[in-house]
């Protein structure tokens, strides 16, 4: 059987337990939980008057942001870090307190520093993401095998050589890693950001509507949440099979 229709399963049968137990027997009644029908035009309302569109797209765009500049910073500070034995020993304080700082936790000073709107949200993805990105990308040069340095060195590479055509090379598996772990987080990290210190996005769109009760538009937004962390997901499992091949 086709790998995607093995997939579709368990969400087709948690589907209809969800219509059954709304829709059919009322046994959980829709204040708590709405029926799929009413999610469904939550979906076609929000996407008609536009304001999915806009919301998902300032959420992209914000986590997009976030990540690249977090990446373009921890992915040579995680080369040095582990290319160099003194960089290692001199960060290993800072980021062992740094580390593991709830991105969340610096939503008020991202707004005292940042104001509030996309400022603050790429600060928040950047701490969320960062982190990631630099301990994979370390410890993919710190793995890197032996053998291969010391044939290098063998055939007369400089050090410049060697860390261009040995430690990134075999350090990839471990950056793409932890590009996907960090987007991962880095979508989170938006969506807690928009509900505290913006006014759109899927998080602010997810906050207004359970505000006035609207809980099947606060379904749509984090339906949509999960869809684009599935398509990041999957590009970067291809990059990976890439890679690997």
């Amino acid at each position: 059987m086709n790998k995607t229709l093995i997939s579709l399963i368990i969400p087709v049968i948690l589907l209809i337990l969800w219509a059954i137990l709304t829709t059919y027997t009322g046994i959980i009644p829709s204040y708590l939980i709405p029926s799929p029908s009413a999610v469904w035009t939550a979906f076609v309302n929000l996407l008609t008057n536009g304001s999915l569109i806009t919301d998902t797209l300032s959420t992209l765009t914000r986590v997009i942001l976030g990540f690249l500049i977090a990446a373009l910073i921890a992915i040579p500070l995680g080369v040095i870090i582990g290319w160099s034995k003194l960089a290692q020993n001199l960060s290993n304080f800072i980021i062992g307190v740094l580390r593991p700082i709830p991105p969340i936790a610096w939503i008020p000073f991202a707004i005292l520093w940042f104001g509030v709107g996309l400022g603050s949200a790429i600060f928040i993805i950047f701490l969320g993401s960062f982190f990631p990105i630099l301990i994979n990308t370390a410890d993919g040069v710190r793995r890197t095998d032996k053998v291969y340095i010391e044939s290098a060195y063998t055939m007369g590479a400089s050090q410049l050589q060697i860390l261009k055509k040995v430690y990134l090379p075999a350090a990839l598996p471990n950056i793409i890693t932890g590009l996907k772990v960090g987007i991962g987080i880095g979508l989170m990290c938006t969506v807690a950001a928009e509900m505290i210190g913006s006014d759109n996005g899927l998080g602010y769109l997810i906050l207004t509507s359970t505000s006035m009760l609207d809980s099947a538009s606060a379904i749509v937004g984090m339906l949509t949440i999960g869809i684009i962390g599935l398509g990041f997901e999957y590009f970067f499992r291809r990059s990976e099979r890439k890679i690997n091949w």
